[in-house]
């Protein structure tokens, strides 16, 4: 159930954009939403041509922070529990889930835990024939290798990332179109990472990049804030959003330096500044949208219940960028979008964190309104527009993986390659 979005007045769009905007409004918070996802769904507004499914929801999982697709289609996120710290006497039991539509019908039909033993995962890579993940202060790599869905193995791949703040962990994980894994962390975070080609450091915001059949581990942009959001175009340029800086989106390439960097002589500046803050980051496109949708960044503005739209352009040696209308947006007080990708499919998942309180230093870690049982994933469409049917690139041939480049989705492509 969903209702039709129209147009706001400039004025009632500002008010909806700030409504939120007081740091310490949480505090006073009284009016808790009721959970069900039924009550939640209804209030969702959408453009006209798109509907609503919930993917997911609790029990079958909990506080999703990140997700990303493996190339048989399936769906890995990263949930924690025990976020934003971890209670003395409490076991670290925070997990990754793995999740299914067996019968293609839309909705996760099997959900998998493949480990259960983690400390507030903020990032999670399926690739290498098992799983990267970012476990507080280190990058593990996680196997099954008795074919019964779990990990057994466990091995260290990179530590010595800082642990100041929960929400400022290495997160955001990323596969490049260079092969890389990419990875943020966030300001208040001060890394000293040995590698087998000497210590690497990051004091502060910015984006890392890991070859991992290397083991070469170097910074790709600095002087972010809490840069929870990174993503390529199909021309392999590099776009992020962050969560404690009000510039909407911002164009980034190798060596770029932002704001906080210590006494940079250059900086970047975002292409939408005055905008929220926004977290999460994911490029549209493929057979299933509307030709105007293509190319469109889609973002996740957390504090205003809403998913963010943009279209951005090429301009001289950079981008210009506007915000379009959303993808989606509630008054429900607890819808939370953390994460967005584009499935398989061609629908659009939002991993909803679900929670009326979202405040760290304002609202104190064990307020009894924090909520660390619910969680949603939502599916997005395009009504009377086909799915895209399944591509075939896990265990394919060479032929059909190098037919599968001609692809207009990013999914297919990404994967075959």
């Amino acid at each position: 159930m969903t209702r039709s979005m129209k147009p706001l007045p400039v004025l009632a769009l500002s008010g909806f954009l700030f409504a939120a905007a007081p740091v310490w409004a949480q505090r006073d918070l009284k009016d808790i939403p009721d959970p069900s996802a039924e009550a939640q769904e209804a209030t969702f507004e959408l453009p006209e041509g798109f509907e609503i499914n919930l993917f997911a929801s609790d029990p079958m999982i909990a506080k999703p922070i990140q997700m990303n697709w493996d190339a048989d289609g399936r769906l890995w996120l990263v949930s924690s529990r025990l976020y934003p710290h971890i209670e003395p006497g409490k076991r670290s039991d925070d997990q990754i889930l793995v999740l299914e539509d067996t019968n293609r019908d839309g909705t996760a039909d099997k959900s998998t835990v493949f480990a259960d033993d983690l400390l507030i995962p903020t990032g999670l890579m399926p690739g290498d024939g098992g799983c990267y993940v970012a476990n507080s202060t280190e990058i593990l790599f996680l196997k099954d290798t008795d074919g019964d869905g779990q990990a057994d193995t466990r091995r260290t791949v990179l530590s010595g990332f800082g642990t100041e703040d929960t929400h400022h962990l290495i997160h955001t994980f990323r596969g490049g179109p260079d092969g890389m894994l990419y990875f943020n962390q966030s300001i208040y975070i001060h890394s000293h990472v040995e590698t087998p080609w000497g210590v690497r450091r990051l004091l502060g915001g910015g984006i890392w990049h890991y070859r991992t059949e290397t083991e070469e581990l170097e910074v790709f942009a600095k002087g972010f804030v809490n840069s929870w959001g990174h993503v390529f175009d199909r021309w392999g340029q590099s776009f992020a959003t962050d969560g404690a800086y009000g510039e909407g989106i911002n164009y980034v390439f190798p060596g770029s330096v932002w704001v906080t960097s210590p006494d940079a002589k250059r900086i970047m500046t975002g292409l939408n500044p005055g905008q929220p803050k926004h977290c999460s980051l994911e490029v549209l496109g493929g057979r299933h949208l509307p030709e105007d949708w293509q190319g469109s960044l889609v973002t996740n503005d957390f504090r205003g219940h809403r998913v963010n739209r943009f279209v951005v352009t090429e301009s001289e040696s950079g981008y210009t960028s506007r915000q379009v209308e959303d993808l989606v947006r509630t008054s429900h007080a607890a819808f939370r979008p953390i994460d967005v990708r584009q499935g398989p499919d061609g629908a659009i998942y939002i991993a909803d964190w679900y929670n009326p309180i979202i405040q760290h230093g304002e609202v104190d870690f064990r307020d009894p309104r924090r909520d660390h049982v619910h969680g949603r994933i939502w599916r997005i469409t395009a009504k009377g527009r086909p799915l895209v049917a399944h591509p075939a690139v896990a265990g394919a041939p060479v032929a059909i993986l190098v037919d599968n480049l001609k692809a207009p989705e990013d999914w297919t492509r990404h994967f075959s390659k």
